[in-house]
């Protein structure tokens, strides 16, 4: 069995589940078999696993008897339903078949990043695609936001994905319609790397409107996901995942939200795992946009590309050029040249001497700057004034703002 890239099915011996007997690898077996048990997130099941150990958890929801704690009758109940009819045999099969391997806790490909969940740490992951899951995630930023978002949204998405992508980073998302898609396309539009985060068995996506785009992800990126082989999504699942998605990156930028956007809980686990926590800004009629202003009103940074979102996530040394506005041929000139330069009459011509006063230096070095600005194009004599010559009033309206 090779542990480093995961677990195959065809690194257990095959049967059914009459044959599950402990001959083979009982914590690889009893992670499998709890995927299909236990749902995501559920801390009561991963303090069972803590406390008990998985071989003891499995052989107590096979075996029946009482309640672990924690749990009512009727829902102990429900588990052991589903422990009836769970087969982890098969859902390896079912997943190598898929071209799907499961990557259990402990494991040279298991992030470690994900351990901050606690007790709602996944009992393991499956995953479709190539790459290192483990080397992936040290240098992933999560890119989420509306379903039905605008095409502002969705530029900005598609856009923000890229810069990350030929920045060497990967992007992360839930592969849903809307701000999800664009991040995907536009970091496989730049020949980037992207992984999609799936609230069901990552063999059958989810919607089915992306079936193209994730088996496009699995092929050039990494899909994955907590159930098991074929597990259909709910809305908590939705819900669940997305904690999933927060651990597993260094941040979480939300380009659109509304104000009960499951991407706000995103972003909200992300600020609880002490992640960074990133909003993109859009106008303020927008009720799309309503969540991410007040995100930004709390803890979370303003971003605008993803310079400023590496300039988070990144490692030292990792900065954003500096931001300016255009340069002036009037920025060229020296301190007091630009003094004498300002001194002048917006109309008509002034005498040196009133210059100067304008300008606060001396007559006679106002008379210098003068013929210094004059040599340079900026002035002009006019009688025994001096003025502003036509492409020194361009220059000089040119850096002020309209407002």
């Amino acid at each position: 069995m090779t542990r480093g890239d995961g677990v195959h099915g065809d690194d257990v011996p095959g049967g059914g589940d009459a044959e599950w007997d402990g001959r083979a690898d009982d914590e690889l077996l009893g992670r499998v078999f709890l995927t299909r048990v236990i749902e995501p997130g559920d801390e009561t099941g991963g303090r069972w696993v803590r406390e008990r150990g998985v071989v003891e958890v499995v052989r107590r929801l096979r075996e029946g008897g009482r309640a672990l704690p924690g749990v009512s009758e009727k829902r102990w109940a429900g588990l052991r339903a589903r422990a009836a009819l769970a087969d982890p045999r098969r859902d390896l099969d079912v997943a190598r078949a898929a071209g799907v391997r499961f990557v259990p806790p402990g494991t040279a490909e298991w992030p470690g990043q994900l351990d901050d969940l606690g007790d709602a740490r996944p009992l393991g992951l499956w995953v479709r695609g190539r790459p290192s899951l483990r080397m992936w995630a040290l240098r992933s930023v999560a890119v989420v936001g509306a379903r039905a978002c605008t095409e502002y949204g969705a530029h900005m998405a598609a856009t923000l994905a890229a810069g990350l992508a030929e920045r060497g980073w990967v992007v992360v998302s839930g592969g849903a319609y809307g701000v999800d898609g664009a991040a995907h396309r536009g970091a496989l539009g730049a020949g980037g790397a992207t992984a999609a985060v799936l609230a069901c068995g990552v063999d059958r996506p989810y919607p089915p409107g992306h079936a193209g785009l994730i088996t496009r992800i699995a092929e050039q990126g990494l899909v994955l996901g907590e159930l098991a082989p074929g597990d259909h999504p709910t809305p908590s699942r939705f819900v669940l995942r997305n904690r999933l998605i927060a651990a597993l990156t260094r941040g979480t930028v939300v380009v659109e939200a509304a104000y009960r956007s499951g991407s706000l809980v995103t972003a909200r686990a992300a600020q609880r795992l002490g992640r960074h926590t990133m909003g993109v800004p859009g106008p303020a009629t927008s009720a799309l946009s309503a969540g991410v202003h007040e995100l930004l009103r709390g803890d979370a940074v303003l971003v605008t590309d993803a310079d400023e979102v590496v300039e988070l996530v990144g490692g030292m040394g990792e900065l954003p050029p500096d931001r300016r506005g255009p340069v002036l041929p009037t920025d060229l000139l020296e301190p007091r040249a630009r003094q004498v330069l300002a001194g002048l009459p917006a109309r008509g011509a002034a005498a040196p001497a009133e210059v100067a006063r304008r300008a606060q230096t001396t007559e006679d070095d106002a008379i210098a700057r003068l013929y210094e600005l004059r040599a340079l194009g900026y002035a002009e004599r006019h009688g025994d004034g001096w003025k502003l010559t036509r492409q020194a009033v361009i220059s000089v309206r040119g850096g002020r703002s309209p407002c």
